[in-house]
């Protein structure tokens, strides 16, 4: 019987350790078995250690930073850990369906030109216990940067890639919120990836997700990057796509709560 490629799941946290064990259960919980969790443990003031020992698992390799580093250069580093054929990420709020790894890892030995995997994803409110799927529309597959241009909808702890990629790119590490629209853009130029419409994560919005504390950050960076990235996302190409559309609805959501705050 042929050996099942091994798996590198990276696991990034910075004091998380509220959703930490529904996280790192559904890892446990996988119909695939031959995976590795990095744990990044981005230099908490948490007693992370203890959680994660009390998993008793040599799969899981736990690594501490002795400085906080901005998230997509602790990914980095995390990612040089990595010992599998393949990288998948999960958020440490963030928690898999069983059968996650198992169902992209099949796509890759049935098309060995595919070289990123991803799914659809189910949002999960945790205030008001509401579920809906992350992308409503088809998600599309191929050679599929036009389509992330007009509706990115990768979310990344539905992910996993050829690790081989990581020759060419790797996380800028510039950014604190954008980093993986940005990586897996980057990426989507010239490598086939292949989607997988049900969803295979839940996403967790509870309102202390990191984006959403630091919008002013996230909108510095989203308008830098479409800076960068006009050749990208010129207006005729696409009557008005989904990466501006973003960084619209974060100017108007942040002035009108500054004018709620302060009318005058």
């Amino acid at each position: 019987m042929r050996k099942q490629p091994l798996v590198s799941v990276i696991m990034n946290c910075h004091n998380c350790k509220q959703f930490l064990k529904k996280s790192i259960s559904s890892v446990l919980k996988q119909t695939y078995k031959n995976w590795e969790l990095i744990f990044w443990d981005n230099n908490s003031t948490e007693n992370i250690r203890k959680i994660i020992s009390s998993f008793r698992d040599k799969r899981i390799k736990y690594y501490k930073s002795k400085k906080y580093s901005k998230l997509y250069k602790a990914r980095n580093l995390a990612i040089k850990k990595a010992k599998g054929k393949y990288l998948s990420f999960l958020d440490a709020d963030d928690w898999w369906l069983p059968s996650k790894l198992e169902k992209q890892i099949n796509i890759f030995s049935k098309e060995p030109r595919v070289k990123l995997v991803y799914s659809n994803m189910i949002s999960y409110f945790q205030k008001i216990k509401k579920k809906k799927y992350y992308a409503k529309n088809k998600l599309p597959s191929g050679f599929i940067l036009n389509e992330l241009i007009k509706n990115y909808q990768i979310g990344i702890s539905s992910v996993i890639f050829n690790k081989s990629l990581m020759k060419k790119y790797k996380f800028n590490e510039n950014y604190e919120i954008i980093g993986d629209l940005d990586f897996f853009i980057k990426i989507s130029k010239k490598n086939i990836f292949k989607s997988i419409q049900e969803p295979l994560v839940y996403y967790r919005w509870h309102g202390k997700n990191f984006s959403h504390l630091k919008e002013i950050v996230h909108m510095k960076e989203l308008n830098h990057w479409i800076k960068r990235n006009r050749k990208l996302i010129k207006p005729s190409l696409y009557s008005y796509n989904s990466i501006n559309m973003i960084l619209l609805k974060m100017y108007i959501k942040h002035y009108f709560k500054r004018f709620l705050l302060n009318p005058n």
